[in-house]
């Protein structure tokens, strides 16, 4: 009895990595399709001001977003808290939105009044066009979303 469970881990274990083996292929050489919007969506919530003036230390944002060239390169900012706040050179007053589209991969910093910090860093990542860039951009979106840290659908 216990040679044939001997035996019969082998072949399992020759299933699990050709299925990892095709896995990786596939998540190298299939192209990556277009999303239907290329928005990234972050919101800073209603009463984020008056905790952080109350002396709560709460990152509501990321400090780092990452963007994808042809993906989701449109970071789009609202503000549901009840005062200003201020993104870059632009004042978000209660209840706009404010929608940046980025057509450059490069890293970029903004002053940001909705982090502790006072800044965030928006990095644009070129478009994943040959398989080992394909394979880390998947990699990173599979990681992102077990983190529960998407908005809007990456990232």
């Amino acid at each position: 009895m216990a040679a044939r469970v001997l035996r019969r881990r082998p072949a399992l274990a020759v299933v699990l990595a050709s299925g990892a083996l095709v896995a990786t292929t596939w998540a190298a050489l299939a192209p990556v399709a277009p999303l239907v919007s290329r928005d990234q969506v972050f919101e800073i919530p209603k009463g984020t001001w008056a905790r952080r003036m109350a002396g709560e230390k709460n990152e509501i944002l990321p400090s780092d977003i990452r963007l994808t060239l042809g993906l989701r390169d449109v970071l789009v900012l609202r503000n549901l808290d009840d005062v200003p706040q201020i993104f870059g050179p632009t004042l978000m007053m209660p209840g706009q939105s404010l929608r940046l589209p980025f057509a450059t991969a490069s890293s970029y910093q903004f002053a940001c009044t909705a982090h502790a910090s006072g800044q965030m860093t928006i990095t644009v990542e070129p478009f994943p066009d040959d398989p080992w860039t394909r394979l880390r951009w998947r990699t990173r979106q599979l990681a992102r979303r077990l983190d529960g840290r998407t908005a809007g659908g990456s990232t």
